[in-house]
């Protein structure tokens, strides 16, 4: 761990904070990528062991992506955490509904990115932090941008899905092409996060934040299990989906769970990657090779 070095989106809170204090802990060194520098100097001073760093990067613009990105000289494991949550509708900086553009689009363009660095580093890994509510997600590529009327909850869970697809997809395109690299998928549960605060206020948002956490959740802790799970354990192997393996993956011990049948369907996966590449201008050059 000592000489290895991880990129956590949305470290500065909730479940990357919670992340980048395990990694730390034995002496990783973590890149904490936050929109909020302060608040990302308030976490660094929580992390212990290791060495970090704070850089900033505003999801919601893939300018900010880019430049984020050319600023790294290596990495060994990219978290792809951060993410918003059922919002009013709102629209990144080049015009992409929000959730879909933070919790996907810049996750995706990140991913291509950093893989030349990704591709040289120690036991490389890409986790991709979806959610069990990918399951309810459904990807409409003629509305992609839930411009006919727009849920928050239905674009939230859309966006888990295509997180989801993604991570599988990525995992197919680097075995096809040899890499090393493994791509991972990983859920939290229902942890108690600052995400639900993002949720429009009613029932929905009373739900998460109020009824259901002393019944349902767990700690930010043992949420980013998981995600640790799959940025660290030996075992695992690409394209598994880590979550917590007790009552409807809600908490217990970090495993591989099972995704949505409709999420590993093959054809749906290089859709939304074209799709993707078109909507970011970014594409994947050491795998495109070996494109499907």
């Amino acid at each position: 761990m000592t000489k290895r070095t991880f990129v956590i989106t949305g470290a500065n809170s909730g479940l990357g904070l919670a992340a980048a204090k395990a990694l730390a802990r034995p002496g990783a060194h973590v890149i904490l990528a936050v929109r909020d520098e302060r608040k990302g100097r308030e976490a660094q001073a929580a992390l212990t062991g290791g060495t970090s760093e704070v850089r900033r990067v505003d999801l919601a613009d893939l300018d900010a992506v880019r430049a984020f990105a050319a600023g790294l000289d290596r990495v060994d494991v990219l978290i792809n955490n951060a993410g918003v949550m059922a919002p009013p509708r709102t629209l990144s900086k080049q015009g992409f509904e929000v959730q879909l553009a933070v919790n996907h689009l810049a996750h995706f363009a990140l991913t291509a990115l950093l893989l030349d660095r990704l591709s040289a580093g120690a036991d490389p890994r890409v986790v991709t932090v979806s959610s069990v509510l990918h399951k309810k997600g459904r990807l409409d590529f003629d509305d992609l941008q839930a411009g006919r009327g727009y849920s928050a909850t239905a674009a939230y869970n859309n966006s888990k899905l295509a997180n989801a697809v993604f991570g599988l997809e990525l995992h197919r395109r680097l075995t096809a092409a040899g890499s090393p690299v493994r791509s991972l998928l990983a859920h939290p549960g229902y942890a108690v996060t600052g995400l639900q605060a993002g949720v429009q206020p009613g029932l929905y948002r009373t739900l998460l934040t109020r009824l259901g956490n002393p019944l349902l959740a767990v700690s930010a802790d043992q949420g980013a299990r998981p995600v640790v799970h799959a940025a660290t354990a030996p075992d695992v192997e690409g394209g598994q989906f880590i979550g917590p393996t007790g009552v409807a993956q809600m908490r217990g011990a970090p495993g591989p769970v099972p995704l949505a049948p409709h999420a590993t369907d093959p054809a749906l996966g290089r859709r939304l990657w074209t799709v993707s590449e078109e909507l970011t201008g970014v594409r994947f050059p050491l795998l495109d090779r070996n494109r499907p």
